[in-house]
C-alpha cells in the first residue's frame, strides 16, 4: 500500500473553501456546536436499550424459546444502531465536545465484539482519506469472494456475487468477534500505522484478546450456563443476532460508495490522484433516503455520506440542513451530487453494480459522464 499518495488537480477549485465557509457561518448563525447535543444522549440511551435490555430479557428465561429469538432479532438491530449511531460518531470525536466522552463510548464497539482501535485505522484513516481507491481503501476489500471495485482481480465465482453477495453480507460482524481484528492489528503493526497513530502494538493486541474473552464470557458462556437451552438452539439466537447487525451494516456502508453513480479512481504513474481531496468524496460517495427523518435517524445520518465525507468532524445531528448547503454549491460548481431517493433504490442501484463487476470486463464507468469529467478536469 503506499500511503504517500496525494490528491492534485491541474484546475484549482475553490469548492471547499466555498463551502466551508458556507458550513461555518451556518453553525455562527444559528449559534450551535458542531459537535453532537442533548438529542445524541437520548439516541444513545436508546440504541444501548436495544442491545442490553433483550439480552437481560433473554438472561432471564422467563421467556419461551420463540419469544428469546425476537429478543436475538432486536438485539442484533441494537448492535448495528450502537455501531451507526453512537460508535461512529465517537470514534471520529463528534459525539461530544468532550474528548473522555468520545473515547469512553468509543469503545462501545469492543463491547459488541469488535475493536475500536483497528476500526479507527480502516475507517478514519484509510476509508476517509481514500475512498474507492483500490488496494488503499480498505472497505473494499472482502477477499476474493466478492468484487465490490473494477480494478480488483476477476474470479469465475463473482458471476454469481449479486445473489449470494447478501448473504455474506450478514457475516460481518461475526468476523470482528473472530478474526478479522487480529488480522487488521498485524497488519497496521507491520504497516507502521499504529505506530503513526501513537499507540502502544502490545497494548492494543491485549485490549483486543482482553475484550474479546470478555465478550465471549457475557455472550457465549453466560446464556449456556444460566439457560435450559441446547447449543444449537444458542446458536440459532446468536446467528440471528449478528446476520440481522451485518446486513444492516453493510448495506448502509455498501449503499454509500458501491453503486452505480460512484467512481473508483486510479492511482497514476506519479503517485496522485488526479483531483482534489474535496471533489475526490463528491464522485466517490452518494446519499440516500434523506427525507427519511426515522431512517436517517437510526442510521447516525449516514444515508447524508456525502456530507459526512467532506465534514467528518461534524457530528451527524446536522447533516440534514447541512446537505441543502452542500447541494446548491456542488450545483454551483457543476460537481456531481449523488443522490437516491430512497433507501431500495440505494440497494438496488449496488446490485446491479455487483451484477456488472461480476463480468470479466465491467463497463461501469461509461454512463456516468459528468463524473467522469469531473475526474479529467
Amino acid at each position: 500500500m503506499n500511503s504517500k499518495v496525494r490528491f492534485v488537480s491541474s484546475q484549482k477549485t475553490e469548492f471547499f473553501p466555498i463551502l466551508r465557509k458556507r458550513v461555518d457561518q451556518y453553525f455562527r448563525d444559528h449559534n450551535l456546536s458542531q459537535k453532537g447535543n442533548e438529542k445524541v444522549i437520548l439516541k444513545t440511551i436508546v440504541m444501548f436499550a436495544l442491545y442490553f435490555v433483550p439480552y437481560f430479557m433473554i438472561i432471564s428465561g422467563a421467556f419461551p424459546l420463540g419469544v428469546m429469538w425476537l429478543l436475538a432479532l432486536v438485539m442484533g438491530l441494537g448492535i448495528a444502531g450502537i455501531g451507526l449511531a453512537v460508535m461512529h460518531d465517537a470514534n471520529h470525536g463528534t459525539l461530544s465536545d468532550h474528548a473522555w466522552i468520545n473515547r469512553f463510548f468509543g469503545y462501545s464497539l469492543n463491547v459488541i465484539g469488535g475493536n475500536a482501535f483497528t476500526w479507527k485505522v480502516q475507517h478514519n484513516v484509510l476509508h476517509h482519506t481514500y475512498t474507492n481507491i483500490h488496494e488503499m481503501d480498505e472497505d473494499l476489500d472482502a477477499g476474493i469472494i466478492v468484487r465490490l471495485s473494477p480494478h480488483a482481480p476477476h474470479y469465475y465465482l463473482h458471476r454469481y456475487q449479486h445473489i449470494y453477495a447478501f448473504m455474506l453480507y450478514g457475516l460481518v460482524t461475526l468476523s470482528w468477534v473472530l478474526f478479522k481484528d487480529f488480522i487488521k492489528i498485524t497488519r497496521y503493526n507491520k504497516m507502521g500505522l499504529t505506530a503513526k497513530q501513537r499507540a502502544n502494538a502490545s497494548v492494543e493486541v491485549g485490549v483486543i484478546i482482553l475484550t474479546k474473552l470478555l465478550y465471549v464470557a457475557y455472550m457465549v458462556v453466560l446464556p449456556l450456563v444460566l439457560l435450559d437451552i441446547t447449543w444449537w438452539q444458542f446458536l440459532i439466537g446468536f446467528m440471528t443476532m449478528h446476520l440481522t447487525a451485518g446486513l444492516i451494516l453493510s448495506l448502509v456502508f455498501q449503499t454509500a460508495h458501491v453503486v452505480e453513480e460512484t467512481l473508483h479512481p486510479q492511482v497514476n504513474a506519479e503517485g496522485c490522484i488526479e483531483n482534489q481531496w474535496a471533489i475526490h468524496q463528491l464522485v466517490t460517495t452518494a446519499n440516500f433516503s434523506r427525507k427519511n427523518r426515522l431512517l436517517s435517524w437510526y442510521v447516525g445520518g449516514l444515508n447524508y455520506q456525502v456530507e459526512h465525507h467532506l465534514f467528518p468532524n461534524i457530528n451527524h445531528i446536522h447533516y440534514r440542513p447541512l446537505s441543502e448547503i452542500v447541494k446548491a454549491t456542488a450545483a454551483e460548481f457543476d460537481l456531481p451530487y449523488h443522490d437516491q431517493p430512497t433507501f431500495l433504490k440505494a440497494i438496488r442501484s449496488h446490485a446491479r453494480l455487483l451484477k456488472e463487476l461480476g463480468k470479466p470486463v465491467p463497463a461501469v464507468a461509461s454512463v456516468r459522464p459528468k463524473a467522469e469529467a469531473v475526474m479529467a478536469d
